[in-house]
């Protein structure tokens, strides 16, 4: 198949193939005598595999362990479990900041009436007030 057949197929778009291509992540297709790429099941398979790791938020150097593990079959899962327990704890991490990120928001909601006016609104003030701490480095696992 082609590269647009594959995207159809795997529900992603042309440049999306290409992109994996060019990480590494899928390999390269072979090449027609007319040079257009030509793509096969094992291609779908990957990149169904890749798009699924991708929706529960794993970062390219996560799949790539993942996809170097799934070509070893006769290793055992302990590796695998590694990269999950990881991701686990980055998305652990995640949760917290946003639950800090959300009582901020809804305290400061909670200073403002609807019927004030805006001069006198309590987040407009607040906002303007807020002793803001040194800038922590935002968690993320993606790099």
């Amino acid at each position: 198949m082609k590269i647009g057949e594959l995207a159809h197929v795997a529900q992603c778009t042309v440049e999306t193939v290409r992109y994996y291509e060019k990480e590494g992540l899928l390999p390269a297709a072979t090449r027609t005598a007319g040079n257009f790429r030509q793509y096969g099941p094992a291609h779908v398979e990957r990149l169904r595999f890749i798009r699924n790791c991708r929706a529960l938020d794993m970062s390219h150097g996560e799949i790539r362990t993942l996809l170097s593990l799934a070509d070893q079959p006769g290793a055992g899962c302990g590796a695998i479990n590694a990269v999950f327990d990881q991701h686990i704890a980055h998305v652990d991490e995640r949760i917290q900041e946003l639950v800090q990120l959300k009582a901020q928001l809804s305290s400061l909601r909670k200073r403002c009436q609807a019927e004030q006016a805006v001069d006198a609104c309590g987040i407009l003030h607040g906002l303007a007030a807020m002793e803001t701490e040194a800038k922590h480095k935002r968690h993320t696992h993606l790099g």
